[in-house]
Order: structure tokens, then sequence, then C-alpha cells
């Protein structure tokens, strides 16, 4: 009697252990290795589909700018990489748009000036296939095409996920990946541009959905040759924004601007440090010294800041309405914060609005 209970006993037992594999929920264990239809969780991972967030989400804005490669009594080379992004609470870019600028001002060996200085400077983007990659580097995309899809790469994933993989040690696309079908150009810089957009963006207002844009005005109109009494500048002037828009109505916006100059003299031997990093204004804060030496109350950075917030929740005929006098604000509200000229900011706005 005593063997046959102790037979029905273990019998239970091991039916007990059994109905764990077999859907009964187990405290304690998590070892259970059944298989099941759902399979790994890796394999979930990468079978998941990005989905676009809800809610609140970050704007930021970067501008990384080289004079390195300006040469001697020859020119000024500028090379600009522009890079919005809106990127949710998650470190998650939900939005990405890459341009780029590229221009020189010519000087020759007396220092003198050559180079148009009225001419249009416009952006790869704007650029399109006038650009010449496919035309005249027998490339199979334009430089506009590769930055789209290096943007469209970005999207769902955090700084990290793209770093790795989006560029192999040569900061390329990895050879044999997706991306690399169709950018060939190197993507480094702009990988980074898009990591230090992210660094710089904040909750301003926009929404997951809003619709995200990039423009820039650029000109070299500034630039001067050089004299006996006074070093050549060339010199490179570039406002840039980001804006969100819903349905014509703006819901955030960074404004920022660059100054990029090479001084060179008499010769045409260029003087300043074309190695040194060129910071924005925003970057350069009170620094730039709208303050300390022109008794502004507001940097230009507040300043811009201020007026970027004014449009947010503006038409693009809205601001382009704003009253101004002398090119600067006459609204009384905006006056009190921005007392610099307003022009550009509504013109760039009215381009990126387009």
């Amino acid at each position: 009697m005593r063997k046959k209970i102790a037979f029905i006993l273990t019998i239970a037992m091991l039916l007990s252990l059994l109905s764990g594999c077999a859907g009964t929920p187990v405290v304690y264990y998590d070892e259970c290795t059944c298989p099941t239809d759902e399979g790994t969780q890796a394999d979930k991972e990468e079978e998941t589909p990005y989905v676009p967030v809800e809610g609140a989400v970050k704007t930021g804005l970067a501008v990384m700018t080289s004079v390195s490669g300006s040469e001697n009594a020859k020119q000024a080379d500028y090379d600009v990489t522009l890079v919005a992004v809106t990127v949710d609470d998650k470190g998650v870019i939900t939005g990405c748009v890459i341009d780029s600028i590229g221009t020189k001002v010519a000087f020759d060996g007396t220092g003198a000036i050559t180079a148009d200085l009225t001419a249009e400077v416009l952006s790869k983007n704007e650029l399109g296939d006038a650009y010449g990659m496919k035309a005249y580097g027998g490339s199979k995309y334009e430089w506009y095409e590769q930055a789209a899809a290096l943007a469209k790469f970005a999207v769902g994933k955090t700084v990290d996920e793209l770093k790795n993989g989006a560029i192999d040690e040569s900061g390329k696309a990895p050879a044999g990946s997706d991306l690399a079908t169709t950018a060939s150009i190197y993507l480094g810089g702009y990988v980074s541009a898009i990591e230090k957009a992210v660094k710089n963006a904040a909750h301003l207002g926009a929404q997951a959905g809003d619709t995200l844009r990039l423009a820039s005005i650029s000109g070299v109109g500034s630039s001067v040759g050089a004299t006996a009494e006074k070093a050549g500048t060339a010199q490179l002037d570039a406002t840039v924004t980001a804006l969100t828009e819903k349905d014509g109505v703006i819901t955030s916006c960074v404004i920022d601007s660059v100054q990029a100059k090479v001084a060179f003299d008499t010769t045409g031997t260029i003087t300043s440090n074309i190695a040194d990093p060129v910071q924005t204004k925003n970057e350069l804060g009170e620094n730039y010294g709208m303050k300390a030496w022109g008794g502004a109350k507001y940097e230009w950075n507040e300043q811009a800041a201020s007026f970027a917030k004014y449009v947010t929740g503006k038409t693009a005929a809205e601001v382009s309405g704003i009253a101004v006098s002398e090119g600067k604000p006459a609204d009384a509200d905006l006056a009190t914060t921005v007392t610099i000229g307003v022009g550009d900011f509504m013109e760039l706005i009215a381009k990126a609005m387009k």
C-alpha cells in the first residue's frame, strides 16, 4: 500500500513539473525553454518596424563649418554641414533633414578678391542635379539623394544605433548594406552633425507627426580685399533655421547663424588659423559681444531665440506681416527683446515654409 501511494505521489510531482512548460505560470523560475512560435527576443526586435511616437518631441539644429581647405593666394574654401532633427525623450530620432553649403571666395597674390561677391550662394539641396555628382563625377545618385538616404536611415534610431549601422571605419556606409546602395559619399561628418543636432535638441513645442523643415540663406558680400593698412577678409555669412509645422502653422523654431572668416594679407597669404573650429553665434553666446561691445541688452543668441519663440504658432503669412521699422521689429512685445534687424529671419522663415 505504501509503495502504491509513493508511486502515485511521484507521478503527481512529475505531472506538476511538466505542466510548467505547458503554459502554467511558474513563479520563481524563468529557465523554461519551451519552443514557441513567437521567435526569440532578438528575432522580435529585428522584425519590429519603427513605430512613430506620439506626443511632444524635441527640435534640434546643428551647423558645422570648416575652412581648412583654404589656400594661399587662391581662395577661402567653405564647407558647412546643416542638420535638423526631431527627437523623442528616449533619444530616438523621429525626423531628420540634411543639407550642406559649399562655396569659395577667390583672391590673388596681391590680396585682391577676384570672386563675384554678388553671386547667389545655394545649398547642395537647392542645387539639386546641378551640383554635378552624376554629370561630372559619374555617381549613380546626386548629393541631395545620398543625403536624404542617410536622413531616412537615421529615423527610428538613437545616435549610437546610427553610428553603429551607418558608417564603417572609413566613415562610409558599410559595404553590402542597404544604405551603401544609395550613399557612396563620406558620411562620417554628416553623422557627427546629426549627433550634434540631437544634443542641441530641446522641447520647443513640436509634436510627433509635425513636418520638419530646414532652410538657409547665405552670402559672401561682406568680403573685402587686403590693403597695406588692413588685412583682407573672405567672409561667408549663413543664417539657418530648423522648424516644424503642422497644417501651415509653425510649431517650433530654432535659428542660428555663422560668420566664417578667412584673413589674408597683400601677398594673398592666409593669416588666420584655418584649422580653428568655426563657432556659430549660438555657440559663441556672450562671446559674440553684442552686450560687451555693442551695449545691447540681449545677446544675439537670446534675440534669435526670442524671435523664434515669437513666430511659433504663426503661419508664414503672419510672419511675413510682422511690422518692422528700419528693418527692426515695430511690435512692442517683440521689440523689448529683439533690437537687431529681422529681415533675414523673416525671409528665412518664408523660405522654410515654402
